[in-house]
């Protein structure tokens, strides 16, 4: 089955050039294809998924993946689908940024010499001459054109318009495009559904400027059958890195998946085959939440590894109790269908010197402090509407003081809600 056949299958294409001359040109092996990544942040987050997995899905099919972060263009930021000019960012911090995301990319791809590549556009944009540039690339863009693109139009119109600079980004992911065509044969670029009219005027730089023919492909955006975005719990950003995001909360995050998303996350964010994935459609209940939890294990494997996922499945197992994954269900799936051994090792976890627990700290204070609120105030709302816990029993007022005789085992177990626990333990003399 050609990859586009795949990505189709798995529910990854929103839009395409080129329809039968881009099968054609995935046919044969070791093409080059790319997206880029924007080091907006130190860590790429759940949002970030659809692009990563499909350069996975890219490799394993024979091809060579280029993941491009932004380190050029970071300086500016890109204005599809923001309401706003983005903040400029310290070249240092743009460096470090990117210097993450590299790293968070080698868990999905194999960068091996002649299997996938990393490239940095701050490697030719940063020391681009601007005359020349105007000259050369430029020329091949109409204003006409530009301004009729659904991003550039959305912030014309919006009250804080369009900057200039910002307007320059669409020339330089051209440039991007035609870089990575020159220098690695590379013609296809692969985006969010908002980079259309990006992704377009790099095929169009390239047939005017080579005479060649290029090809994109744009990816759906991904949201939730309740019509929430995809990667957010809580009102946060679910992270890949695990300094930010814990393993134990990602693979809750997924846990909580709703019903109806479950056969649609297992194709897009697994590899799992399908034939497999479209029986989960027939599941219900108990055999619904096994599903589930291959989900959470899988996309955890993925994320932070094998041994990640295994301690957040056993802390998963403590918190609410061991779950036995039949052999029937999802059967290539790598999770362990045995007892687990119920261990909390995964759980967030805080060290708090023994001598503060002496005259106690106020339960909504505890609260704030371990993240599981975002400020005081919210710690108050939560106890006060009876959805915070200590070691399962409901808080009766804010200003409770947690002493050292909470302790069970060593240790204090805090609950926001259902789903959001956070483990304390002293740290001894």
């Amino acid at each position: 089955m050609n990859v586009l056949d795949i990505l189709k299958e798995r529910g990854f294409i929103d839009n395409q050039t080129h329809g039968e001359e881009l099968e054609g040109y995935l046919t044969k092996e070791r093409r080059h294809c790319y997206i880029g990544f924007d080091p907006t942040a130190d860590s790429l987050h759940v949002g970030h998924l659809v692009p990563i997995m499909s350069l996975a899905h890219m490799q394993r099919n024979g091809h060579i993946p280029i993941a491009l972060v932004g380190g050029g263009t970071g300086r500016i930021g890109d204005p599809s689908g923001k309401n706003e000019m983005r903040q400029m960012m310290a070249l240092d911090t743009i460096e470090k940024n990117v210097q993450r995301i590299k790293k968070q990319l080698s868990r999905f791809l194999d960068f091996g010499e002649g299997k996938a590549i990393l490239a940095n556009n701050a490697d030719w944009l940063a020391s681009l001459e601007y005359i020349p540039f105007l000259r050369d690339i430029g020329r091949h863009f109409s204003i006409n054109k530009m301004i009729k693109a659904e991003s550039y139009r959305h912030r014309i119109e919006s009250e804080g318009g369009l900057s200039f600079i910002e307007f320059n980004y669409m020339l330089l992911q051209a440039f991007d495009f035609l870089t990575l065509f020159d220098g690695h044969n590379c013609m296809l670029q692969m985006g969010g559904s908002d980079q259309w009219g990006n992704i377009l005027a790099g095929v169009e730089l390239i047939r005017k400027s080579r005479q060649k023919t290029a090809f994109g492909i744009t990816y759906k955006l991904i949201t939730k059958s309740d019509g929430s975005k995809m990667g957010k719990t809580a009102g946060n950003a679910v992270w890949l890195d695990p300094k930010k995001t814990s393993s134990y909360e990602y693979y809750q995050f997924w846990m909580s998946t709703d019903d109806r998303d479950v056969e649609r996350f297992l194709s897009l964010f697994t590899f799992l085959p399908m034939p497999e994935i479209k029986q989960v459609n027939k599941l219900i209940d108990a055999d619904l939440n096994q599903a589930k939890e291959i989900l959470a294990f899988e996309s955890t494997c993925l994320a932070h590894g094998r041994e990640a996922a295994l301690k957040a499945k056993a802390s998963s197992s403590a918190v609410f109790g061991n779950r036995i994954i039949s052999e029937k269900i999802l059967p290539s799936s790598s999770i362990p269908r045995e007892n687990s051994n119920k261990s909390s090792v995964a759980l967030p976890t805080t060290c708090v010197p023994f001598k503060k627990f002496a005259k106690g700290i106020p339960a909504y204070e505890l609260f704030f402090h371990t993240g599981l609120t975002q400020s005081g105030g919210e710690a108050r709302r939560l106890i006060n509407q009876g959805g915070a816990y200590i070691n399962g029993e409901t808080i009766a007022a804010f200003d409770v003081l947690v002493t050292s005789d909470h302790l069970k085992d060593g240790e204090i177990i805090l609950r926001a809600g259902k789903k959001r626990f956070h483990r304390i333990q002293i740290e001894k003399e």
